[in-house]
Order: C-alpha cells, then structure tokens, then sequence
C-alpha cells in the first residue's frame, strides 16, 4: 500500500527544525497524535518564507501574498480543537486578480463560474465563454483526481502511481503540456495566459510543464484566493499560537546547527548556542540543502536537482493609490514565450516585464498608516545557476527600471510617491540559505515530480523526516502544508480523524 512506511522505534519527543508553514502543520499535527512537540526556529517568530514585518509604519507580507484551499489551515487547526474562522478574519477576494495586458485590455479573473464566463463572454466572445466552461470542469476534474492520491499522499516507490488513478490522470491529459491543454479550450491568448502563468511557481514555463499543474490554475482560478486581515503571515502565527496552545514548545532565535547521530538514528539535535537538545524523531523543514548539511548526508540521485527560477520583490509604502490596483494586479508585458525562455534558459532578467503588483492595503487598510497604501511588486527572474547576476550592482539600477516599468503602465508618479521601500533579489534569497537564491525550491518537472521529488523520509537515517516545498507534494502553500501533515504521519502512523470544528473520530492511516 502506498506510503505506509513510518518511522521505527520510540517517537515520543519530536524536534521540529522550521517554524513555517510546513514546521507549523507538522507540530499541529503531531500534538493532536499525543507527542510531545518543540519546534526550533532560527527568526524570532513563526511564518518562514510566509511570515509578516514591518516596513516604517507598514505591514508587509515577507513572502507568499496569495492564499489558496484555507481548508488545509483549517485541517490542521481542528487538530487541536481550533478552526480558521475563529483565529483569523479571513476574507475572499473578488475578483482573484486583475490583469492588465499590453494591447490596453482588461480581464478580471472571477472565481464564481457565472461571473468568470460572463467576463469571458464580455472580453472575447460567446465561443470563448463556452471554452472556458469546458476548461473549468477539466480543472475540476484534474483535481478530484490528484488530490488524495497525488498531492495528499506519502509515497514509497514510483510503483506508488500505478492504479485507477493514474489511468484517470492520463485520459484526463494530465501527462500531456499544460500550454497546449489549455489550449483546447481557448484560442484567446490572453485568457491561455491567464490559466497557464501559475506554472511559472513551479519552476516549468507553460509550453514544458506537466498538465497536470493545472491542479494550481484550479486553486488560483476555481478554489479561490483568499486574504486573512493583518497579512498572510497572521496565518501562521494563529497556526503557532494553537499549538502553544495544545502544548507545543518554542523556542525562537534557535537555529539548529547539526543532528547528532549514532548509526542509523538522531538522538539530538545541536542548536548554534551550543546546546543539546533530546528527541526520539526529527522533522527537518529547511531547505533540502541545509537539511542534507544538518544530516551530513548527500541525496542519492541519479540526475542532478533542478531548481525554480527566482523573483525581485521590491515592498514599498506609498502616499498614494491607483485606481487600476486591485488587491491582486498582474501587468503583463506583450512578450510571453520570450519572457519564459530568458528566465528559465537564458539566465537574462525579463527585457519585456510580466509583473504581480499586490496591494493588501485594498483589503485591510490597517496594514498601512492613514492615507497611505502598501504595495509591493514581484518580478520573475533566473535563479543564480542560470544567471549569476552580481545583485549588489545591479539590484539598485533594477528597482529603478521596474518603478520605470509601472509608471509606463498607468501607475503614474509611483517613484515619487514611495515612502519607504525594501528590495529583496536572489542575493538575499540565498544569504536567507536558499538553494540557488530562489524561494520557490525545486522545479516541478517531470523527474522532481511525485514519488520522484525527493521523498520525506532520508535513506540511511531512520527518524528523520523531511518537509517543505522541496520534498513531497511539491511549492506552495497548500503543498506545504500537506508536506506536514505527511511528516507527521510518517511519524505516527495514523493520525486523529477532525472535522472542521475540531471534533475527533477514530484513528486512520489518511496515507
């Protein structure tokens, strides 16, 4: 049976490394199983990659600003009797975005199936309307096919796949390229890049990446986008404070510095103050180089790890708004094709820029001072690998040329009216220890896919288990929080069955 391996021996105390998002549902998780939980966190509070700060009088999302499937929050708060509604003010956006694109048009991406067909129907015609119909349905298909048996589960050998389920994903097309898929519904270039840039977060342009990513256009476009009031960040530190809560200990500004291990098994873990901390299993969080380094092991793979492009990410505070920003805006440049190939494959930053604007002060006024709106702006980009860009240098000239790039397409006086600002490159990316200055891990192609991604449990080393974007299910924040949850079942074996309020049912495998 797929993914019934755990670890042996005694697990009672569990160090987790990491309080992100993946640390976080992992240490919910394994509370509600009954263990004894502290989690060693390097920051001086929880949220990772997807944490809150401050910018002057500003709040500022450090990392992830698009919210999606907040039931799998909700799952792993139920697991200790909590849920999302009662520890987050959480509010869906409509629209999910607005894009601007070069020929002057406009299309908001609904994620009401009527309104959506009706924008359609408004911007390219009834045909188009009737496509985006058909497509819809294929994204829903795609995901009630991969969501428990692809994405939500442990693997322990490629042979995991074969089944019914892999039989569906294949009619469905899924091992087919998500450009061209999405093309059999739509012959609008616009609205093919509206359902297909989402495979840029998995690191594979549209025209190479597996159909089966559409399962994130689903999220995006279908599920919904969502917003907690105070920033994404506020997600994980209710996550954390419920697991305060039920009894987890943590203990911030605490880096782990190395596992100590006899043989085969971790019996501590060495902080960089210096001290020895005692556990019976490990779930390491980190970025699979650092984890690989905290283990003294080396992955055994027979093709070398291919990681994602990265982004620029420029947070300002401004004195003043737009009216074409919505909470999401995406800018697109009038190159497509070219834009993928420069990041990906030329190492060149984008010489006709696609860009996500994010203003959450459009939601929650309160994350800016009166008068005042937060926007920051995310610009993809190549990776160090790819291109090795010297960012000290050119990082300043590159603010400049995207403050350039927004007020030629309608963001007038934006440089003016900057307050404060913070630029973030790959540079940084990497000083924060990750892998090739990118924030998005490893790319989702067809070899780091799967049961063929690096797997949760380290061959060699018998209690402990990995989890985060660069292990199993893969980048973002559903799959890493589903990353925790199969940590923590690799840990236990079974876990509580929730409900959404927190009631508790018998104990399943869920694997």
């Amino acid at each position: 049976m797929r993914g019934r391996r755990t670890i042996p021996g005694r697990t009672d105390h569990v160090v987790v490394v990491g309080a992100g998002l993946s640390g976080l549902s992992a240490a919910l998780h394994l509370a509600s199983a009954g263990r004894s939980v502290t989690v060693l966190e390097a920051a001086d509070g929880p949220g990772g990659r997807a944490r809150r700060d401050r910018l002057g009088g500003y709040t500022v999302d450090t990392g992830a600003t698009v919210l999606t499937m907040p039931e799998l929050v909700d799952e792993a708060l139920a697991a200790v009797g909590t849920s999302l509604a009662a520890e987050v003010d959480l509010v869906e956006l409509d629209p999910a975005y607005r894009a601007h694109f070069a020929d002057g048009s406009t299309i908001a991406v609904h994620t009401d199936g009527a309104a959506m067909e009706e924008e359609v129907r408004r911007v390219a015609g009834p045909a188009e309307a009737d496509g985006y119909r058909r497509l819809r349905a294929w994204l829903t298909r795609m995901h009630q096919v991969q969501r428990d048996r692809f994405i939500g589960a442990n693997f322990d050998s490629p042979f995991d796949l074969l089944g019914l389920d892999l039989a569906r994903l294949a009619a469905l097309g899924g091992f087919g390229r998500l450009g061209p898929a999405v093309g059999r519904f739509l012959s609008d270039e616009r609205l093919r890049r509206l359902f297909t840039f989402q495979s840029l977060y998995a690191g594979v342009p549209p025209s190479r990446a597996l159909a089966a990513y559409a399962v994130i256009a689903y999220m995006d476009t279908v599920a919904g986008v969502y917003f907690p009031r105070g920033g994404v960040g506020a997600v994980a530190e209710a996550m954390a404070a419920a697991a305060g809560r039920a009894g987890v200990a943590f203990r911030y500004g605490t880096g782990a510095a190395w596992l100590e291990r006899v043989g085969g098994r971790v019996g501590a873990v060495r902080t960089t103050a210096g001290e020895r901390v005692p556990c019976d299993a490990v779930v390491v969080t980190t970025d699979l180089p650092v984890a690989y380094r905290l283990l003294g092991v080396a992955p055994r793979r027979p093709l070398p790890l291919r990681h994602s492009p990265s982004a620029v990410v420029l947070h300002t505070g401004v004195t003043r708004s737009w009216d074409m920003l919505d909470h999401h805006t995406i800018l697109f440049g009038g190159a497509w094709e070219r834009t993928f190939e420069e990041i990906t494959r030329r190492g060149e930053l984008m010489a006709d820029p696609s860009l996500l604007v994010t203003r959450p002060t459009a939601t929650d006024p309160a994350m800016a001072p009166e008068g005042r709106q937060q926007v920051s702006v995310l610009a993809p980009c190549p990776n160090l690998r790819v291109g090795p860009v010297d960012w000290d240098r050119i990082g300043p000239i590159y603010r400049d040329e995207l403050v350039a790039t927004l007020q030629a397409r309608g963001l007038t006086g934006f440089g003016d009216a900057v307050e404060v600002q913070r630029l973030v490159t790959p540079a940084d990316w990497a000083a924060a220890g990750l892998a090739e200055g990118t924030p998005f891990s490893l790319a989702h192609t067809f070899t780091q896919t799967g049961p063929f991604r690096p797997r949760n449990l380290v061959p060699g080393v018998e209690n402990v288990v990995l989890a985060g974007s660069g292990t199993t299910p893969g980048v973002g924040i559903p799959p890493v929080l589903i990353s925790g949850r199969l940590a923590a079942q690799r840990v236990v074996g079974r876990l509580p069955v929730v409900g959404r309020a927190g009631g508790r049912g018998e104990s399943v495998s869920g694997l």
